[in-house]
């Protein structure tokens, strides 16, 4: 029998006689009744332990495609043969899902980190306190896991406090546990609160540029989603339709130009609100980590009507794969946001959650938000000095005053320029995002989104170096 291993990969070694020998049998070319050779003399033939081939040949008869006969061997079966030629058969009738997700665009899969990796979005794990988290993790590990029982949707109630504590310490929003829900990050409160307050066709107001994810989310949702202008002072209100169900923003730090909504452009946006019978989600987006001037009032904590949905998370703070955030809404829609939460995931992870608490009352994450925020401060100021001195006469930096990444926009040249500078720079080692993929239509701007989360201050220095020399004569 013609049967080829790739021995290079030893790891699937079974895996690969499974499929050659299923292959053979679904086809025909072994046929019913057939005796397939001995585990060892299969063994010897292709230079594998008899081990392995027995394993191929568990899986088979646990198909149904071989039995075996005592003594006499293992055979090829043809009625379970048949059934799976069937079943293959019908592997390529194309099921149709809804029309909205063949008309969503297909986020880039992440790459790889470059060697001076200016990407957005990634906090600096070696910043991550990782023995007190370990240790918190472990003392809350046995508790949660020997409930054997699923817990409160909405969330840890230790948790759901110091959150609750949390918040209007640090942000001014009022709040008690019971008006907060833990998530799977800021997308899960998003889709949460999409679900239970949209219905399809409903109208949802995006910043643009903005964040893409939550564009994607409520698209998928099937609202229509329509991009509204952002200025210097935050969303262009003229610019809003009157006819808007809900209206998304990053107040605090502006995703990606890094603008701070004016105090008279967040009056206007609640008055509005109030009017249109409308709701406002604030994605509280970076704003732990603050430089500079004093932090303005939330939209929620100004709010008075009760139409703002308050959303943080603790991947920049901590780490994204905690995937741990939270959602601060009234009471009216507690109810629906927690069966939202059940029949969605039903809970998030009690063992996390749990040591997320005790990391907060403990005082361990405001001394890591110190420690952290001091760290950010001096690469945001390295990375704006570089600029100027490398850039200064191509590239105009946006004001910003916070999070983990600058915005810079090209004083001259359009999308052309920013794609052929943007390889160069990639060719270069330098992972860098173009402004223009964070709008939904055409792009009114080009530029740089760079981040310096991943990246340290002396590589800072190097790779704006190593980025200028790449771009002689281009800018």
């Amino acid at each position: 029998m013609d049967l080829h291993v790739d021995l290079q990969d030893r790891r699937d070694v079974a895996g690969q006689i499974y499929r050659g020998l299923r292959a053979r049998i679904l086809d025909g070319r072994l046929r019913d009744g057939e005796q397939v050779p001995p585990s060892r003399e299969l063994a010897q033939r292709l230079g594998v332990s008899r081990n392995t081939v027995g394993v191929a040949y568990e899986w088979l008869a646990a198909e149904g495609l071989l039995v075996g006969r005592g003594r006499a061997g293992s055979f090829v079966q043809n009625a379970p043969r048949e059934q799976c030629a069937r079943a293959a058969a019908t592997r390529g009738v194309k099921l149709r899902p809804r029309a909205v997700w063949s008309e969503l665009h297909v986020p880039p899969p992440a790459e790889p980190p470059a060697p001076y990796d200016f990407r957005v979005g990634t906090p600096d794990a070696a910043l991550f306190p990782f023995e007190t988290w370990h240790r918190l993790l472990a003392r809350h590990l046995r508790a949660a896991v020997m409930t054997a029982a699923y817990a409160d949707p909405a969330g840890h109630p230790e948790l759901r406090e110091a959150v609750a504590r949390h918040v209007g310490v640090s942000r001014g929003v009022r709040a008690e546990a019971s008006d907060v829900l833990i998530t799977h990050g800021a997308q899960q409160a998003l889709d949460l609160a999409g679900r239970v307050l949209l219905e399809p066709g409903d109208r949802v107001a995006v910043e643009e540029p903005g964040y893409p994810p939550a564009r994607l989310l409520f698209q998928s949702l099937g609202a229509r989603v329509v991009p509204v202008p952002v200025d210097e002072e935050g969303l262009d209100m003229q610019a809003l339709p009157d006819d808007t169900r809900l209206v998304y923003v990053t107040p605090s730090h502006q995703f990606p130009l890094g603008i701070v909504m004016s105090p008279a452009r967040r009056r206007a946006l609640l008055d509005w609100a109030r009017r249109r019978d409308a709701v406002v989600i604030e994605d509280d987006y970076d704003s732990e980590f603050r430089f500079g001037g004093r932090p303005l009032e939330t939209l929620h904590s100004l709010d008075r009507s009760g139409r703002v949905l308050y959303v943080g998370s603790f991947s920049k703070v901590l780490l994204p794969a905690l995937r741990l955030g939270f959602l601060v809404a009234p009471p009216s829609l507690q109810r629906e946001l927690r069966l939202a939460k059940q029949v969605t995931d039903w809970h998030s992870q009690l063992p996390a959650q749990a040591a997320l608490a005790r990391f907060i009352d403990t005082g361990a994450l405001a001394r890591h938000l110190r420690k952290t925020r001091r760290e950010y401060e001096q690469r945001h100021t390295r990375l704006s000095e570089k600029l100027h001195h490398h850039f200064g006469d191509t590239l105009e930096q946006l004001p910003s005053v916070a999070g983990l990444h600058l915005c810079v926009a090209f004083t001259r040249g359009g999308a052309r320029l920013e794609r052929e500078l943007t390889r160069r720079a990639r060719d270069a080692g330098i992972g860098i995002e173009e402004l223009s993929r964070y709008f939904a239509g055409t792009p009114t701007r080009h530029g740089w989104v760079l981040g310096y989360g991943g990246v340290t201050v002396d590589r800072i220095d190097e790779g704006l170096r190593r980025l200028r020399t790449r771009l002689a004569g281009a800018l």
